[in-house]
């Protein structure tokens, strides 16, 4: 009875010991975790680790977003933008009016770079562009990068028949814009921006000294604003204003006021449009828009993105 009592005890007692030991060895590990978690190294790294989807597509209604897709993402463009509702009922507000298409492709060939090129129906225009993240948001708010900055370049080309033309580069046009953006929380998203549109021909007409005087100057700038505000995972309120600068001799575009809802998952977005923007290709409307938000002019449209990882 004693020799069990004597084992009872130096069982407990050995027990007892090694609770002591495990429970200390655990206490050194959660004060080792703990400190690595507040190692300056690692707050260090965390403020360099930038956001994740600024906005859910490169496309934001008539504008790019300052996103681009991960390395070897192949990405498919489908823009589509009706006549103006200001008709009713005669042309069902647009839909069976003329409309304007653009088929598109893109690739990313490596980290924030998106080449890409297009086919729009408007006078058989091939668009090729370039997109490059110069910065990208840091994901805690006072980490190193407070902002994201993208460039986008675009090149298009009239291929109508030549009698359209005086010179073989009067086909061409250009584009360029610089994109600044902030994701202030996982729901809302702002951008503005600043562009450039070039244009080698300009409408012209013929002077009393029988020469042609443009109507339009080469070059056209304008200002942009964007945003985005996630109703839940899958539905977001877009909203994008586009404001001319330039002052040409006539024919001065109207700006662009458009509206929109997004619906995306993990590889796919469908924003539904409602722009006065029509041409989809950016130099061309910003040269060239005549509707007028003001007067009701608006175009019904879509943009579906779809994108493979390959």
């Amino acid at each position: 009875m004693k020799n069990d009592k004597k084992i009872i005890w130096s069982t407990a007692r050995l027990v007892a010991i090694c609770a002591i030991l495990i429970g200390g060895m655990h206490c050194t590990y959660a004060q080792d975790s703990t400190a690595a978690k507040k190692h300056p190294l690692m707050d260090k790294f965390r403020a360099m680790k930038p956001v994740k989807s600024t906005f859910n597509d490169t496309y934001i209604l008539d504008n790019q977003t300052v996103d681009v897709s991960p390395k070897r993402t192949f990405e498919f463009d489908l823009q589509h933008r009706f006549g103006v509702v200001t008709n009713g009922y005669k042309d069902f507000i647009g839909i069976f009016s003329e409309a304007n298409i653009r088929l598109g492709m893109a690739y990313t060939p490596i980290n924030n770079l998106k080449l890409g090129f297009g086919f729009n129906k408007y006078n058989l225009t091939w668009d090729f562009d370039a997109k490059y993240a110069l910065m990208r948001q840091s994901q805690h708010g006072k980490g190193i990068w407070p902002l994201s900055i993208t460039v986008f370049a675009n090149m298009a080309v009239d291929t109508r028949d030549k009698s359209n033309f005086v010179n073989g580069y009067d086909r061409l046009s250009y584009f360029g814009q610089v994109l600044i953006a902030r994701k202030f929380t996982e729901s809302f998203s702002v951008q503005i921006g600043a562009s450039i549109s070039y244009m080698n021909n300009v409408p012209g007409y013929i002077n009393a000294d029988g020469g042609v005087s443009p109507l339009m100057n080469n070059a056209h700038f304008a200002v942009e604003a964007m945003g985005r505000y996630k109703i839940n995972e899958k539905l977001a309120i877009l909203l994008n204003y586009d404001q001319p600068l330039t002052q040409h001799p006539s024919s001065n575009p109207h700006p662009n006021l458009a509206a929109g809802l997004e619906m995306s998952t993990s590889g796919h977005a469908f924003q539904i449009v409602f722009s006065n923007y029509q041409y989809i290709i950016p130099q061309i409307n910003n040269f060239y828009n005549q509707n007028d938000y003001q007067k009701g002019q608006f175009c019904i449209g879509f943009n579906i993105t779809r994108l493979w990882h390959i």
